[in-house]
């Protein structure tokens, strides 16, 4: 405590030496036309932290109760700079007439709870900035999940209202069960996210695509998931000797993501319904056999749809497009003499659906001999990614 106290004294010190160099405008004996010049300099500091030195020294100059209170140790460099934040965001007359009050709260407490003072009195004094930051963050917001090799990574920015919602969720399904529960937080963040996404996929209060529901997809040969079989026995069956190494199979792919082990293709296994496609490869292309429907039939059945998803790996058959909700389109229109084949059926994300039906994204093709895509001006969209389907030429 001495030690920082002393610390929290001399960074006080330092500024205020540099409020007086500032008033002095002695700075400029050694050329630097700004204090913050001179900080950088002759203190070899980098931007950022000559500009946090600066605004601090404006601060202990403008407020002399706090410059007091740093000088002999009581509030920290930290604390100076929740002053240095009420200066800009409330104004120097309403930070000196609650000065003495947030000293007071600044030696009593952490720098968090004055922060939470000063921006009370922001709050109160400019309820219009609330609305500001409301709109801002409107503006700005965004929401992704995007693969990686070892899981997803999640990012974005929420807007008040939808942040708030998320908020009160994760609360909810990310308390603890019981005195007994020694899961760690993030531990029981994930878990109850988890079971709440289960639970919608699972009661398919999601929307429906004509009869077929939003779920997992996970592709695998039979070779695959029979070696992968074998070899998660021998870890669980036979712990005491070392499993045999999995057989160079085509390995098993998790739609949206990628590429998965053995010990994960098992547990989806163990918990998800299985359907099972005959294959065949024709022409460079894996085809999923059901029953065609000529033109006797618009609406493409169940079998058919799991079917094109199957073929596309569970992901929109635009290159480049990684989603996985699909819509089934007809690549020749039904209206106009198009089959509910399989060979002439795809599989697209809403907004790729959207965009073939505003003419500005064409297909042309079928899944045997391979779909070309094409903008509205006749340019190529070509694959960058494996998709089972050829590039456009």
């Amino acid at each position: 405590m001495a030690i920082q106290a002393a610390k929290d004294a001399l960074d006080a010190a330092q500024a205020i030496a540099l409020a007086e160099l500032d008033a002095s405008k002695d700075f400029e004996i050694d050329g630097c036309s700004t204090l913050n010049a001179w900080v950088r300099t002759q203190l070899r500091m980098n931007a950022g932290q000559a500009t946090a030195l600066v605004r601090n020294v404006a601060a202990l100059r403008d407020l002399s109760l706090v410059a007091e209170a740093a000088v002999t140790g009581q509030i920290s460099a930290a604390h100076v700079r929740v002053f240095v934040y009420g200066l800009a965001h409330v104004g120097l007359e309403l930070m000196r007439m609650h000065e003495e009050l947030f000293v007071q709260v600044a030696c009593e407490h952490e720098p968090g709870e004055l922060f939470e003072a000063v921006k009370h009195l922001k709050d109160r004094t400019h309820p219009d900035d609330l609305d500001d930051a409301w709109e801002k963050g409107m503006d700005k917001q965004d929401f992704q999940v995007n693969a990686l090799p070892d899981g997803w990574h999640v990012t974005g920015f929420l807007n008040t209202v939808t942040g708030a919602k998320l908020k009160k969720v994760l609360d909810s399904v990310s308390a603890p069960h019981d005195a007994e529960d020694t899961r760690s937080g993030s531990e029981r963040r994930v878990q109850g996210l988890d079971d709440l996404l289960s639970s919608i996929l699972g009661s398919g209060e999601l929307p429906s695509d004509k009869g077929l529901k939003p779920h997992v997809s996970v592709f695998a040969d039979a070779e695959t998931v029979a070696a992968a079989a074998e070899h998660v026995r021998q870890q669980t069956e036979e712990p005491y000797l070392r499993p045999d190494p999995m057989p160079p199979t085509e390995p098993a792919t998790l739609a949206g993501h990628g590429a998965i082990g053995p010990n994960l293709l098992m547990y989806f296994m163990c918990t998800s319904e299985v359907t099972a496609f005959l294959m065949k490869t024709d022409g460079g292309q894996r085809q999923a056999q059901v029953l065609n429907a000529g033109t006797a039939k618009y609406q493409p059945n169940l079998k058919q749809r799991r079917s094109v998803i199957a073929r596309q790996g569970g992901v929109c058959a635009t290159p480049g497009c990684n989603h996985t909700h699909l819509e089934i389109h007809h690549v020749i229109w039904w209206s106009l003499g198009g089959r509910t084949d399989v060979d002439q059926l795809i599989g697209l994300c809403v907004r790729c659906h959207h965009l073939l039906h505003r003419g500005r994204l064409h297909i042309e093709g079928n899944a045997v001999d391979g779909f070309t895509f094409t903008t509205r001006a006749g340019r190529p969209i070509r694959r960058r990614r494996r998709t089972g389907y050829r590039q456009a030429a």
